[in-house]
């Protein structure tokens, strides 16, 4: 096969050669960070949002949860580093330590592993004030200095946006794919699509969509209460060549659970389809 044949753009290509093009992978560098020599990481999911509020720490704590759960070794990176969530979540408030191999994550008493700022903190309610370039820095230190041991699946719960530290995650991880995490509200069709062009543009998969506030079940009569009125999630999915991979209700027994650090304890069928398609990654 010619070079010419081999470029993603030949159909617009006036090159005589595919040397030097943008478009040729064997043009582009690579910014991929090897992992630590004592870790075996297996697959890298991202978690994504294209704005705050939305759930993506609980859907990043809960997908984790539910791998655990079905016999997978699991871990959680906590890559959103001015708002720190995960550990909390977990009930983890012990400070990292670390030897010569490197940073050794907090683990619950299920097994799963998490690597947070929050842990290397004397204050965990302090707050961290730094630039872009050193909160990028840092994810990677979490990626290529934490002894992380054998990983089946490393979820990375994202800050919202698509900023320096999702850029970050995307060129210097091994992402196999994402999960974008949105609510049923009427912006939501452009706040998707931001996140789907990141990841299209970055070459990274986009596994679905996780709609979270989906509606309040009524304690009594059991009706779906739509509070962020009706969802179009499915026709936002399919326009942008996606699935949804759940729908989670406004449920306050989760929030109790995962204000007492007992995230564990929360069983979320809502995730089942999800499940089904990071198991066959």
């Amino acid at each position: 096969m010619s070079e010419q044949n081999e470029c993603s753009s030949k159909s617009t290509c006036n090159r005589e050669s595919c040397e030097g093009c943008p478009s040729n992978s064997a043009n582009k560098q690579s910014f991929l960070v090897e992992q630590n020599a004592y870790s075996n990481i297996k697959h890298v999911i991202g978690v994504v949002s294209g704005k705050g509020g939305v759930g993506k720490s609980f859907v990043t704590t809960s997908l984790a949860v539910q791998m655990a759960k079905a016999g997978y070794k699991v871990g959680v990176l906590d890559a959103d580093i001015t708002g720190p969530s995960i550990p909390k979540m977990f009930g983890l408030h012990e400070q990292i330590v670390g030897d010569d191999r490197g940073m050794i994550p907090a683990e619950t008493k299920e097994g799963i592993k998490v690597m947070s700022i929050n842990l290397l903190m004397d204050d965990e309610e302090a707050p961290v004030i730094w630039r872009g370039p050193v909160i990028a820095g840092v994810v990677k230190q979490f990626w290529n200095e934490t002894v992380w041991g054998e990983i089946d699946y490393l979820f990375v719960d994202m800050p919202p946006g698509t900023g320096d530290v999702p850029l970050t995650v995307f060129q210097s991880l091994p992402v196999n794919g994402i999960v974008i995490v949105t609510s049923p509200q009427e912006l939501v069709q452009m706040i998707v699509k931001k996140a789907v062009n990141m990841a299209d543009m970055m070459d990274i998969p986009v596994l679905g969509v996780v709609e979270n506030y989906s509606y309040l079940q009524c304690p009594d009569c059991h009706k779906e209460i739509k509070l962020f009125g009706e969802s179009h999630i499915e026709e936002v999915a399919a326009a942008m060549g996606t699935q949804v991979l759940g729908k989670l209700p406004l449920n306050p027994e989760f929030a109790q659970l995962v204000d007492a650090g007992k995230s564990y304890d929360i069983e979320n069928p809502h995730l089942a389809k999800a499940v089904e398609v990071i198991k066959g990654l």
